[in-house]
């Protein structure tokens, strides 16, 4: 079983930020394997199968920072580890667009990704970044909450594109292959 999480920070005002570009990924997925929310009290939900392998997709429904408590819930009640746990978030040292996959490490000052490792008790799961960019003149908690310029939309729609394949392709192919192919901008 494949746990999938886009974190992002729930609410209309929330929509299409920087931020929440892990929502967006998530609900391109969803679309593109045809799967129906649901709704728990902590998240959104979504349950398919991906080449016999079963799929739970999540959006915490908690604010950013408190995006643990969601996944921890996830960890309680399906048979899941941090192996096959893939959070999708925003990198602020990632040019606007541009993905990178790593199987572990820290959270990078990112609070969403410290409060899932804080939650489950292990930083084990794979990341899936995409790169929002930086703002020398915005402090980074104002920046993450703005939207995508319109010379930025090109770049950012196909990165939710490319970030979704690359989702499919750590499960199908396995995260090192996943690595390989879309860490170093070769996305065939």
């Amino acid at each position: 079983m494949w746990l999938i999480v886009g974190l992002g920070n729930p609410g209309r005002k929330y929509h299409n930020t920087r931020h929440n570009i892990g929502f967006d990924v998530l609900e391109n997925l969803a679309g593109e394997l045809r799967l129906t929310p649901k709704i728990h009290n902590l998240y959104e939900y979504f349950e398919g199968v991906y080449e016999d392998n079963r799929l739970i997709l999540v959006k915490p429904l908690t604010f950013m920072n408190l995006s643990g408590s969601a996944v921890s819930a996830i960890y309680r009640k399906k048979p899941v580890i941090p192996q096959q746990t893939i959070v999708i978030h925003d990198d602020l040292d990632l040019p606007v667009g541009k993905i990178k996959i790593r199987k572990k490490g820290s959270s990078g000052g990112h609070r969403g990704v410290q409060s899932i490792i804080e939650s489950i008790g292990s930083s084990e799961f794979i990341r899936l970044k995409i790169g929002i960019g930086r703002a020398v003149d915005v402090p980074p908690e104002v920046y993450v909450l703005r939207k995508f310029t319109p010379d930025e939309r090109d770049a950012i729609r196909s990165s939710i594109q490319t970030a979704s394949e690359a989702v499919l392709d750590i499960i199908s192919a396995g995260v090192d292959a996943a690595m390989n192919r879309y860490n170093n901008g070769q996305q065939i």
